[in-house]
């Protein structure tokens, strides 16, 4: 229990109602909804016995908190290798010498290179769950016909959530995103979805997310 508390007290509060929505279609709306910190503890450890820091390692793996899962030391943590960022680049190499009993002008310094470009970054979770929210009860002709995703694993999201659209949808997201990979990018999304039936406010803020 105490590790829970120290858990969630470590979110902010915009995470820690992120939290709750995630965990809409597992626990009764009219406790989990007004539920503090500490009686959302006692919520997963009832609900979830012997699985509570299981579960929480999920959730706070879903809003982008792996730091946590590590410090401390959820199931899982040792998949939470975080990326390590940037490459070794080569030293320029030294201006070459002057040739043999010549006299050397002043040799003007290289110019400077601007750096290469960032690459895009792919969707987090808080942006797939915006996406979501927009994506409305079509998300499975969505997934299908413009994502590519199997029927199959939609039954199954959809079995998993039941009566939740945007939680359906949000894990539809997570699927092309685990499919993608480093290509799960706001561009990419947004040029899969631009020929699709859904709201404009919806590539909006695709755009939006590009522009970030």
């Amino acid at each position: 229990r105490e590790t829970l508390l120290a858990l969630q007290q470590a979110l902010s509060e915009e995470q820690f109602q992120a939290l709750k929505y995630l965990l809409e279609a597992r626990l009764p709306l009219a406790q989990l909804r007004p539920a503090t910190r500490p009686e959302l503890c006692s919520l997963l450890l009832q609900r979830f016995p012997g699985r509570a820091l299981h579960v929480t390692a999920d959730l706070l793996r879903r809003i982008s908190r792996h730091d946590l899962v590590r410090l401390y030391r959820l199931p899982g943590a040792n998949e939470d290798v975080p990326e390590e960022n940037g490459e070794a680049g080569g030293s320029p190499a030294p201006p070459s010498g002057c040739g043999e009993g010549g006299g050397c002008g002043a040799v003007p310094p290289p110019a400077a290179s601007s750096p290469p470009p960032a690459p895009p970054r792919c969707l987090t979770e808080r942006e797939l769950m915006q996406v979501a929210q927009k994506l409305g009860k079509e998300w499975q002709e969505t997934a299908i016909g413009c994502l590519e995703l199997a029927r199959s694993r939609l039954d199954q999201i959809r079995e998993d959530n039941p009566g939740n659209v945007v939680m359906q949808s949000f894990e539809m997201l997570r699927e092309w995103r685990r499919r993608e990979k480093r290509e799960a990018t706001a561009r990419r999304l947004h040029a899969c979805l631009t020929n699709a039936n859904v709201d404009p406010e919806l590539l909006d803020l695709l755009r939006r997310f590009q522009e970030a």
